[in-house]
């Protein structure tokens, strides 16, 4: 590893802090065509940064939407390996603003923590391995291994312009292996490696019987009810144990092994009852609620609405009934075929008097998962321990990130998830943040991790 790159990150961490606070003080929310020149200077930015960097080729690429920045480092050597780093400088909205305690777009640093709207999601995440790269060329005049960066600006707004970038360039983006920071730890200062990630899928059940809402009284106990009918579909679908009984819902589900099992229960940090009020856990029979959470199939009732909803009652049998189900998926279940099975059962139970109609959603993604064991796995852990000076522990995540699925079905690569955010950094919400102790510790990391992939 080296000292050099260290210090320079050192003696130079005010001036990368001042860069960074200029990357976040682009307002570039992409969901927003008001922000359609702060997306623009975003990536300009970037571009620019890249270039002063010294990589090889650095260009803004059209991908019918908002700019994907690409560049290229391939001076490293035919024998070195090269990965591909993968980031966005796109940001969600701010609202709502009156809840900010500082200016989302002026970042402010407050108790050890620096408050931006992006300063963990994405761009504070990106420009630690951005700031790294200039450390290297500063010092070594050169970086450890070749380099493929894909920074895009539409990943809050569902990447709807990536697969087919990532796709039809293949050569272009291809690599021996990806590196992603746009996650986190289980706790401050805790180095986490997260070698997994759920799937997607989510349907949407629409219940219809008369054609207009009804007086209870004069129709009551002829005409089928609507939201009692989607009530009794929704009641088949799950039991108390949180056992899906779907026909085939869990074909293909691959077993949680001890090895996975004793990774998980090391996992400290997370207590549901003080984090969300309730009064107790429930999970899947035979599975505690982390292991649930993480490495377990999910389904959940995410909206229900029909009939009445104003104040006092208004005596009806409504004309029709909706739910909003997701699942999140584990490795051996396609998000398609569990839409399938969903939709095969909710026909199969529907009663009588009502017609049933599903649609599918379109957004999903398949669950990922690298081994634990995988030497860049292994080597990424070794970094984060010697890093933070902690042990690092192995989880699974609850959550879907697409890209992932993306990479590895166009690249079948081993892709690892550096994530150096925590639980407090508010994501999505006003005063997002992100610990300097974060910033520092995780370029240490990936000096040492660069170091240990060349090694």
């Amino acid at each position: 590893m080296s000292e050099q790159v260290l210090q320079y990150l050192s003696e130079n961490r005010k001036q990368l802090l001042d860069k960074l606070h200029s990357f976040l003080s682009i307002p570039s929310v992409s969901t927003d065509s008001v922000h359609k020149q702060d997306i623009n200077e975003a990536a300009e930015y970037l571009e620019s940064y890249l270039k002063k960097i010294g990589f090889d080729k650095v260009e803004q690429q059209d991908t019918g939407g908002h700019p994907l920045i690409f560049a290229e480092y391939n001076q490293a050597g035919s024998d070195a390996p090269t990965v591909l780093f993968y980031g966005h400088y796109d940001v969600q909205p701010v609202d709502p603003i009156e809840e900010w305690k500082s200016e989302p777009f002026k970042p402010e640093v407050r108790d050890g923590r620096l408050y931006a709207r992006g300063s963990s999601d994405d761009k504070g995440q990106v420009f630690m391995h951005l700031a790294v790269f200039e450390a290297y060329m500063n010092t070594e005049g050169k970086l450890p291994l070749n380099v493929k960066v894909c920074i895009e600006g539409e990943e809050e707004i569902g990447s709807e312009n990536l697969y087919k970038t990532l796709h039809d360039k293949k050569d272009q983006f291809d690599a021996d292996f990806a590196v992603i920071s746009d996650s986190g730890m289980v706790s401050e200062n805790q180095p986490t490696i997260l070698y997994g990630l759920k799937g997607f899928t989510g349907i949407e059940i629409n219940v219809t019987g008369p054609d207009h809402d009804l007086h209870s009284g004069m129709y009551g106990g002829a005409v089928r009810n609507p939201i009692m009918a989607l009530n009794h579909i929704l009641a088949s679908m799950k039991n108390e144990d949180e056992v899906v009984t779907v026909d085939g819902f869990y074909d293909g589900v691959e077993p949680l092994t001890e090895h996975e099992r004793e990774l998980i229960k090391n996992v400290q940090g997370e207590y549901y009852e003080a984090s969300t009020g309730v009064n107790e856990t429930v999970s899947e029979k035979g599975y505690t609620a982390k292991e649930h959470t993480m490495a377990r199939p999910t389904f959940e009732i995410n909206g229900m609405y029909g009939g009445y909803q104003g104040e006092g009652t208004k005596t009806i049998i409504p004309s029709t009934a909706t739910a909003k189900i997701t699942c999140r998926l584990v490795p051996g279940q396609d998000p398609a075929k569990i839409q399938e099975l969903l939709e095969a059962h909710i026909h199969n139970v529907a009663p009588t008097g009502v017609t049933v109609e599903v649609k599918k959603e379109k957004l999903s993604a398949k669950a990922y998962k690298v081994a634990p064991d995988n030497p860049l796995i292994k080597k990424a852990a070794k970094s984060y321990s010697e890093a933070f000076d902690k042990e690092t522990v192995y989880v699974r995540m609850g959550g879907s990130i697409p890209v992932v699925e993306w990479i590895e079905d166009i690249y079948n690569i081993p892709i690892v998830l550096l994530g150096f955010g925590t639980p407090d950094d508010r994501l999505h919400s006003p005063n997002e943040s992100f610990p300097l102790d974060s910033f520092d510790k995780g370029m240490e990391t990936l000096v040492r991790y660069w170091a240990e992939i060349n090694d």
